[in-house]
Parts: structure tokens; C-alpha cells; sequence
């Protein structure tokens, strides 16, 4: 015996779901629910079946194919338009018209013994046998009522309370004689209980009806649908579940990985080569799809979750159902009934209330509160670029698809047959997305140099050496699993927000230039770029009096590629130095804050111990610099900033210094007191380099480790400003300590508060309102100075719904009143 599995219909009520995926093909406990349905007619021998399909139809057809991986027979009938339950049948007439075939629907859920239904229909002799079965609420369905011997008596079709006379309902599993194609008339929408069976029986035709025993669910609306998968996981239904139950009702998939302290309370599933970190919680009725990403903290409570979906830490799902290829960010809370379609992003710390749908494709902004659905908004980044270049999770976020179409646009900005240096940290993650990178470029018609793995500053600086542009990856900054794509300028300073503009625009249209076979890029890899480099600064940075002073200092590479540089640079100095950590480690290509602190407290043991002049702590990438004091002191980055700046303002004696908007005014004082002025720029790092070009520059820096040598280069670079600092103490000699105790105490504190993208330019307004007469600086963002002196900075941020204040007074407490303050201002606005 033949089967039909009808799998055209669109499932509008089980919308967003839907709207990209047939309803047949939705998962149930990780298996579409009509592979579960294949399943079941295969186990009663139906191999041979016809699937009728509409909706999606390629879909369907590319998922099971000719049926070869179940072991099955499958061919397909496709619909041009809805022709209704009958109509869709008596399409398929040609494969069935030899012999009773079983009809059965593609996106319900169940396990009834077909076998005894077949043989119940021979025995009768029936033209047309329904399958059916008791419910406890059968509005939803056509109800029908049988004699003793199993005759079809009525059918009512969605009745109301008031006509409900039994609680029996037709299944939608009819078995069928091919005669009954003789009363279905072609290519016009005919359904079998509203036109075919009323006919049928009004001529006195065998109709009857065997009430199964079993489960069926038809999967029609979220709720049965979460309940179904409830159903599978509790084992109220017969069907197959892949994987290993590696303790009662807990299920675990080929290839999975789950940390030993997550905490898994089944019943509940977990799909193949998904990935449990620790610190998790998943609890009953869950089912995690396969290749997801759960991170450490996020918890899960009856929640749905479909294929390759990237939950943050600390989220929090309960009662939802999460379309595939959606990314939700840290700490993001989806609410019971709700609904992710597929490819959504979901911001970080937003909040999806319950029951929202939220269809594919869209993105819920970071802090937003979603209380409706969202349907049409597409879904759009403001930008690409935030304040580190392209950043974003590693292969979440930012994939070799998205790098390829990334390169491929920036070459497009520059004329073929240019030359681009690519570069990178000691990653893997770096070293496969630049390899993405190169081809990207070739094929654009851009010749490359390979720098391999370098420091930031060598890149930038061998990029300023006679190439149009240069692209360097690295891990982000404290965030391990996240990565940046950087791109640089024809000087090797990072791209102007007028290039970022532009390279948005090419990469928004995707319109690649792609080069003909004759005009591929060349691919180079330059050779002692590290003597190159070292040469340079030891050039153009003043190095008198080092040798002859007999500094002994320690140098911590910590581990990055900072330390391929040192051992020539350490080496042409003449300097007595030690250094510590200087081997590349590719399982840790960036830092927390509390392993940087870590490392700078052992470095003041090992500078005490060897009584050094000071100690310098390298970044992974060599862009950034700590420093630590004679005594094993940390001197915090603040405080770094003013000590080098009050020694190589000491020692010109004139020019100007380049120093962000939020730098304490502490900064002036010193500047002014050895005859220099301060340059304020805004907070993004290309100004600084802008200002930092100048003839009439003589040092820059970001307070936060990073130091500007301009008569070197106009960026931040580790190993030149090491190297100046050397000089300025070997000339000075003053110790670190006694420079920080003549420099008076800042106190500058900072906040950040969460504000969504729609009130930023309202928060701006309050602000700029709320200063009154105050004098107001807008370098950047809103700077407002009170009488005394004392002033605070709102800044929303470029790339993230936050808002960024810092405030500064005479002491912390005052400090702290002022961001109190100008908080409220911003919160205040926020709601």
C-alpha cells in the first residue's frame, strides 16, 4: 500500500515560525515533525509515498530528497495553487490510482498503529475509513459520530460549544479506495469532509470510522507545538529520539559538549554538536537544536531552541520557541509564549516580553523592552564599524563569509593593482579569518604583503610604507571569544569615519569588484620585518645617555607578539634588562582584567626583587602599555599618563600635546607648568592620530595605556613609547615614584547606563538643557563645566546603546555627586 503525506499547507497560525519554513519541516525534539510522520509509515511498512507539497515547496523536497536516508520511496505532487485537502490528493491520482493508499497529514505529531486502522478498513469492506480520536476540547476540529459498527453517522466541521455532541474528531488519516477520485473533481479546491464525504454518504457509501488509541497532536498553534515537544521529551509518544539518554529523560546528542557543572534537569534535549558551557541551567521541556552555543550563566526553562542559534551569557529563556541562525546576546530575557523567527539578532540586556512575535530577519536593539511584535522593521546595523573596527563574536557574528565580503568591499575602494599589508595576533581565529581575508583581496585585484603574526604598531607602521591600506585581525580586547577587523589608511592610522563611511556604503550595496583571471593580486610575504622596524624607532626616538646610565629594567611580554620585537630592540639599546613571559601562547590571544592585574602585581614582585628602575607590561598586541615603579608599585594607567607626560614635557619645554576630552584637567597644569598646552580631542583614537601628525606635537596618549611617540609614528605604539620612556628616565634621573609624587591626585570617576538607540538624541537635548548657563564643551559628546572648576561628559556611544558619562572634582565625593547628578539627567530622558 501506497501513502500520502500531505505537507503543502503554510501554517499561518504557527507565524513567524512559518514564515520561512513549512510548517512539516518544523522541528520536534530536534526532527522535523514530518520526518517523525515518515518514521511511523515506514515502521508499518508504507514505504512507498507521495508527498504533496505547495508552501516552501523546494524546501521540503530539499530536506528529504527521494527518501533514500530513511529508506524510503518518496516522489512529489506539487500544487501550483490550493486545491484544497481532496484536491491536493487526487493531484497525486496518477501514483495511486492501483490500489487503497493511507493519507495522513505532514505536520501532526502521532503514533496510532497504522496496521490495525488498514486491516480495520478491509475487514469493513470500507470505501473510505477516517481515522479518529478522542479530545477533551474539539472546537478546533471536525467532530464525528459513528454507529456500534463503526459506520460514519455526521461530520461538523469546527463546531461551536453549542453543537458539540461528541467528543470524537476526525485525525486527518483517512484510508482510502481509489474509486473515491471519481467524486473529486480536478484542479479545483474540493476538501474531503466539507464536499467529498457529506456526497458520499448522502449516496450511502461505506464510510466508517475507527477510533484510534494513541497520541496525536495536531501541531496547529505554539502552544502544541511547545507541548508537543514536551509530549516527545516525557515520553508520551512513540517516536524515535536521536542521541543518548545519559540519565533519566536526559538526552544528549552525538558530538555534544556539556560542561560538567552545568546543571541539566530533564526531561530535555540537547542536539549534536551543540555546546553547554558552565554555569548554566537547563531545566525540563527544553530542546537545545544543533550546533547551539549556550554560554556560561544562561538559563533555560521550556524553551524551544532550533539550529545554530548563539545564546549569551547569562540569558534567560523560558516558555519560548528560537528560530535558527539567531544570535542572543548577553543577558536577554525572552518570555514564556514568545517567539524568535529565524536569523533574528537579539540585543544584549533587551527584553522580549511574552507572547511577542518577533519575525526573521530583525533585530531587537540592545536594553530594548519588546511588549509588541515586530514584523516589518527590517533588520539593519546602524554601522559596521564600532570603536575597534568590525568587531563581533567569533563565527557568530563575525564569520569568513562576512570577512571575504568585508575585504572584497574595502578592496573595492581602492584602485586595482594597489597593495594591501594584512597582518595578525596569535590566534586562530585570526590566523583562518585572514587567510579569508587574502583571497578576498586577490580576487578583488589588490596585491597583497603577508605580515604573518606582528605587533599592532610594526603593522601600522609597514602598512605606512608605501601601501594603499592594510587590514589587521585580532582577538578583542578582554573578550576572548570575539574578534576585530581593523582596517588602516595609505599612513597605517585606522580608517577615517569618512573611509568607514564609504566602505559601509560598498559593503550595504554589495558591490564587489571582482578582478578578470589575468589581474589576481600577488601574495608576498616581507622578510626581516622586525629588523626593519626596530631600526626605525631606534632612529627617530631619542636614545642618549642609555647606555651610560646602567638602568636595569623588566620587560613582561605577556605572552603576545609584543615579544618578537624585543629581543632586537633589547638588544641595539644596551640596556640591562630581563624579560618575563616572552613565548606566544595561541590558547590566550587577549586578557581579562583581572589576568592583566594578575600579571602587573607579579611583575612589582619581580622589579622589587631585582631592584630595577621601573617594569612595563606589553599588551597582547604590543599597541598598549603598564607600567609598574621602582618600589613594584602599579602605576595605574591615569596616573602613567601624567608621569610621561610630565617628563617629556619637562624635557621640550614647548609644542603641544594631544589628550582626549575626558583626560582629568590635571593634565593642563603639568603641561602648562613645564610651557607646554594641551590639545583636547575627541575620544575616538583617529583624532588623536590626526593631532598627533602635527610638526608642533610632542606626545599623546588615552589614559588607558596607549602613548602617541610622534617624532616615531602618529599612533599608539607599546615599543616606542618604551623606548622614549627609557630615555626620558636614563636623561632624567628621577625615579617613577618620585615623578607620580609631584603630580597632584585626580579624581575622575566613570559610568556607563544603558540607553536604546530611539531616546539617544533626546538624552543629548536634556543634557545640553539641563547645563543651563553653565559653560559647555561639545569636543566631543557634551562636556559641562561648573563654576568651581569641576565638570562631567556625556557621551552616547557610537557602536552600543549606552550612554557614557565621566565626572570630575576636587574629591571623589564630589565626583561621585556630579555623576549622580547628570545620571538622573540621562535615566530621566531614558523613560
Amino acid at each position: 500500500m501506497k501513502a500520502v503525506v500531505m505537507a503543502g499547507g503554510e501554517g499561518t497560525r504557527l507565524r513567524p515560525m512559518t514564515s520561512s519554513m513549512p510548517k512539516p519541516l518544523l522541528p520536534v525534539a530536534n526532527r522535523p515533525i514530518m520526518e517523525h510522520v515518515l518514521r511511523l509509515l515506514k515502521r508499518h511498512g508504507l514505504s512507498e509515498t507521495v508527498v504533496t507539497v505547495q508552501f516552501l515547496a523546494s524546501l521540503v523536497k530539499n530536506y528529504f530528497g527521494d527518501g533514500e536516508e530513511l529508506g524510503m520511496e518518496l516522489t512529489y505532487a506539487n500544487e501550483e495553487k490550493p486545491l484544497g485537502t481532496a484536491g491536493s490528493v487526487k493531484n497525486a491520482e496518477e501514483a495511486l490510482k492501483d490500489d487503497a493508499f493511507l493519507v495522513i497529514s505532514g505536520d501532526a505529531l502521532t503514533d496510532f498503529d497504522l496496521t490495525e486502522l488498514i486491516n480495520f478498513h478491509k475487514e469493513k469492506g470500507a470505501l473510505v475509513t477516517v481515522c479518529l480520536t478522542r479530545v477533551p476540547n474539539p472546537l478546533e476540529f471536525g467532530i464525528t459520530i459513528v454507529d456500534g459498527d463503526g459506520k460514519v453517522e455526521r461530520f461538523l466541521e469546527k463546531p461551536t460549544w453549542g453543537q458539540v455532541f461528541s467528543d470524537t474528531v476526525n485525525t486527518g488519516i483517512y484510508v482510502m479506495e481509489p474509486e473515491v477520485f471519481d467524486y473529486v473533481e480536478a484542479d479545483v479546491p474540493v476538501d474531503w469532509s466539507g464536499d467529498v464525504f457529506p456526497q458520499l454518504m448522502k449516496e450511502g457509501k461505506p464510510i466508517y470510522g475507527y477510533v484510534a488509541e494513541g497520541y496525536w497532536e495536531d501541531v496547529g498553534t505554539h502552544e502544541s507545538y511547545v507541548k508537543a515537544q514536551a509530549d516527545v521529551l516525557e515520553g508520551k509518544v512513540d517516536v524515535e529520539i536521536d542521541g543518548f539518554e545519559i540519565s533519566p529523560g536526559v538526552w544528549v546528542a552525538e558530538g555534544a559538549e556539556v560542561h560538567p557543572d552545568a546543571v541539566l534537569r530533564g526531561p530535555l534535549y540537547i542536539g549534536d554538536y551543540a555546546k553547554v558551557e558552565a554555569d548554566v541551567e537547563i531545566r525540563e521541556h527544553t530542546v537545545v537544536g544543533s550546533n547551539v552555543v549556550v554560554k556560561s550563566g544562561a538559563f533555560l526553562h521550556k524553551a524551544v531552541v532550533h539550529d545554530n542559534v548563539y545564546i549569551g551569557q547569562q540569558s534567560n529563556l523560558r516558555g519560548c520557541v528560537v528560530g535558527k541562525n539567531t544570535d542572543i546576546m548577553r543577558a536577554a530575557r525572552i518570555e514564556d509564549g514568545a517567539v524568535i523567527g529565524d536569523e533574528c539578532l537579539v540585543g544584549e540586556e533587551s527584553i522580549v516580553q511574552g507572547n511577542v512575535r518577533v519575525y526573521p530577519f530583525k533585530t531587537i536593539e540592545a536594553g530594548a523592552f519588546v511588549n509588541t511584535s515586530v514584523i516589518w522593521e527590517s533588520r539593519g546595523q546602524a554601522h559596521l564599524f564600532g570603536a575597534r573596527g568590525v568587531s563581533g563574536i567569533l563565527n557568530v557574528e563575525i564569520t569568513p563569509e562576512l570577512a571575504v565580503r568585508l575585504a572584497g568591499a574595502y578592496a573595492t575602494t581602492l584602485k586595482k593593482g594597489s597593495t594591501v599589508t594584512t597582518a595578525r595576533d596569535h590566534s586562530r581565529g585570526a590566523r583562518a579569518l585572514k587567510r579569508a581575508v587574502i583571497s578576498a583581496l586577490q580576487a578583488s585585484a589588490i596585491d597583497v604583503r603577508d605580515l604573518e603574526n606582528v605587533p599592532l604598531p610594526v603593522a601600522r607602521q609597514q602598512t605606512a610604507r608605501g601601501s594603499a591600506g592594510g587590514i589587521m585581525l585580532r582577538t578583542t580586547p578582554g573578550v576572548p571569544d570575539s574578534v576585530d577587523i581593523m582596517f588602516f589608511d595609505e599612513r597605517g592610522a585606522d580608517l577615517s569615519q569618512a573611509g568607514q563611511r564609504k566602505l559601509d556604503r560598498v559593503y550595504a550595496r554589495q558591490e564587489y569588484r571582482r578582478a578578470f583571471p589575468g589581474e589576481i593580486g600577488d601574495l608576498r610575504f616581507p622578510s626581516s620585518v622586525f629588523d626593519s622596524y626596530t631600526g626605525a624607532v631606534l632612529r627617530n626616538v631619542n636614545i642618549d645617555g642609555i647606555a651610560e646610565s646602567g638602568l636595569k629594567v623588566v620587560v613582561d611580554a605577556s605572552n603576545g607578539s609584543a615579544g618578537l620585537v624585543l629581543p632586537s630592540l633589547l638588544g641595539r639599546l644596551g640596556v640591562d634588562s630581563l624579560t618575563i613571559n616572552p613565548g606566544l601562547d595561541e590558547s590566550r590571544p587577549t586578557e581579562t582584567a583581572q589576568a592583566r592585574r594578575a600579571g602587573l602585581v607579579r611583575l612589582g614582585e619581580i622589579v622589587a626583587s631585582a631592584r630595577a628602575a621601573f617594569g612595563v607590561r606589553f599588551d597582547p598586541v604590543g599597541e598598549r602599555l603598564s607600567l609598574v615603579d621602582e618600589k613594584g608599585r602599579i602605576v595605574e594607567d591615569h596616573r602613567a599618563l601624567l608621569v610621561m607626560l610630565d617628563l617629556v614635557a619637562a624635557e621640550r619645554r614647548s609644542g603641544r600635546v594631544a589628550l582626549p576630552v575626558t583626560t582629568t584637567r590635571i593634565a593642563e597644569q603639568v603641561a602648562a607648568y613645564h610651557g607646554t598646552q594641551v590639545e583636547w580631542t575627541t575620544t575616538s583614537p583617529d583624532d588623536l592620530t590626526r593631532v598627533g601628525r602635527e610638526d608642533t606635537t610632542i606626545f599623546g596618549g588615552d589614559g588607558r595605556g596607549g602613548f602617541i611617540v610622534p617624532e616615531f609614528s602618529s599612533v599608539f605604539d607599546g615599543s616606542a613609547a618604551f623606548v622614549r620612556l627609557i630615555g626620558l628616565v636614563a636623561r632624567t634621573q628621577l625615579t617613577l615614584s618620585q615623578i607620580d609624587a609631584r603630580i597632584p591626585r585626580a579624581h575622575v570617576l566613570k559610568r556607563d547606563l544603558a540607553t536604546p538607540w530611539a531616546v539617544k538624541g533626546l538624552v543629548m537635548r536634556r543634557v545640553v538643557e539641563a547645563a543651563g548657563d553653565r559653560n559647555v564643551d561639545t569636543t566631543d559628546g557634551v562636556r559641562v563645566v561648573e563654576p568651581d572648576g569641576s565638570w562631567v561628559m556625556v557621551l552616547p556611544d557610537p557602536a552600543e546603546a549606552v550612554t557614557h558619562l565621566w565626572a570630575e572634582g576636587p574629591d571623589d565625593a564630589s565626583a561621585q555627586r556630579l555623576l549622580e547628578e547628570w545620571a538622573a539627567v540621562v535615566e530621566s530622558a531614558g523613560h
